[in-house]
């Protein structure tokens, strides 16, 4: 009995320890499926919410360097309809959905590597380690990816810009401002990235892991779409202020009037000192609008694709 004890936790011992060998060494069919869920999903949600995402944009720069009353969201959505056309709200969809798909990939794909780096250097996988995990993954997938972001803000914000598509864009940008305006406000960028990533992720993940443990909730869609729905509205009151900042600084273009922004706690400064303290939440409500649905259909998306192709829920 004894030999088939030890035995027995022999065989235990080895079957953990592939187990967790299989972590870390993932077939590239399997690192394919991991990053191309996460990227397909995000670019879905994408295109879906894209026109909020336009709305958001052209809120956010409303009375640049004044104070005054705000357009709301509905006669802004009239506005543009009516003086540009339809066509206006998917201003900057390419370059929107090429981002998705790099950034999206890298953002969700990175973040359960990076736990399990964690884990295996702490031996622990807790809120703190999650939060640290979703920071990294969105930050540097940020930082990759930050100029077709740039791209994307300036064909939102200019119509005119539409005839000569995303490269023509890239063109003028570079023969006017240099290469490295490809990078503009990629500090605060990085920033809420790092904190929406990890706002997202970490309470999906520990919002999830909660009600399996308290309810009688099972992994399934009921279970992804409540932790989405609240993951999504978290996030956004987080993030509402650096989402903001981000944006004036890659349109400082278009907002020459207001003098030149040095950094991104410059900028916040002055919109604060210029336009109110309330002027960091401009587009909020269109953010909320936009993020709180492509949270959840992310998230449920990503959840059902993983499914499919054989990878374990998040």
């Amino acid at each position: 009995m004894g030999g088939d004890s030890a035995l027995t936790a022999s065989s235990l011992s080895g079957s953990v320890k592939e187990n967790k060998s299989q972590k870390w060494a993932p077939s590239p069919s399997q690192v394919f499926y991991h990053f191309g869920t996460s990227g397909t999903s995000v670019a879905v949600a994408t295109g879906i919410t894209h026109p909020l995402d336009v709305l958001k944009v052209r809120l956010q720069m409303q009375l640049v360097g004044q104070r005054g009353p705000l357009t709301g969201m509905g006669p802004l959505f009239v506005q543009v309809v009516k003086n540009e056309g339809p066509k206006a709200l998917y201003l900057g969809l390419t370059p929107a959905l090429t981002r998705s798909v790099l950034y999206g990939g890298l953002r969700l794909g990175l973040y359960e590597p990076s736990k399990y780096a964690c884990d295996w250097a702490f031996g622990s996988t807790n809120i703190l380690v999650k939060i640290a995990s979703g920071a990294f993954a969105g930050a540097f997938a940020t930082a990759l990816t930050n100029p077709v972001e740039v791209i994307k803000v300036r064909l939102q914000m200019n119509p005119g810009a539409r005839e000569g598509g995303p490269l023509g864009e890239v063109r003028k940008i570079v023969s006017e401002e240099g290469v490295k305006a490809l990078w503009k406000g990629v500090g605060p960028a990085m920033a809420r990235a790092a904190a929406l990533t990890a706002s997202q992720l970490a309470t999906y993940d520990e919002f999830k892991g909660m009600l399996m443990r308290w309810t009688p909730m099972e992994d399934g869609f009921q279970l992804h779409l409540i932790s989405s729905i609240v993951a999504g509205t978290i996030s956004t009151l987080i993030t509402a202020p650096m989402d903001m900042v981000k944006t004036r600084l890659m349109l400082q273009r278009e907002s020459k009037g207001v003098g030149k922004y040095r950094n991104g706690f410059h900028c916040a400064y002055q919109v604060v000192l210029t336009e109110g303290t309330r002027a960091l939440y401009k587009g909020g409500f269109a953010i909320f609008a936009r993020l709180g649905p492509q949270t959840t259909i992310t998230f449920v998306l990503c959840e059902k694709l993983r499914e499919l192709a054989g990878l374990r829920s998040i």
